[in-house]
């Protein structure tokens, strides 16, 4: 069920759009990792474009949102990194 749950979330978070460049966190490369546990409970590793972007916070909470949205989903936890840091040749092919 993790793998399936895993797929869900990514799914979701493909609503969550970065209100400057108008494309999903997932198809900007923001989203790094999501691990779900047989309990539903979920953690993702993301990050920003830049280092101190304004809206870091409001990223990370749509992406909680929409995450914790979600049937089976019993927790959300949202990591902030740098590491690797984010840069324009993540962003998926149109």
């Amino acid at each position: 069920m993790s793998v399936h749950l895993e797929r869900l979330v990514e799914i979701a978070l493909r609503d969550v759009l970065d209100p400057e460049i108008g494309r999903s966190v997932v198809d900007l490369g923001l989203i790094y990792a999501i691990t779900a546990a047989p309990d539903g409970s979920v953690a993702i590793t993301m990050t920003t474009t830049t280092r101190g972007c304004p809206l870091a916070g409001f990223l990370r909470e749509a992406v909680a949102v929409a995450a914790g949205a979600l049937s089976g989903v019993t927790a959300v936890s949202v990591t902030l990194t740098y590491e690797p840091a984010w840069e324009p040749g993540m962003i998926a092919a149109e």
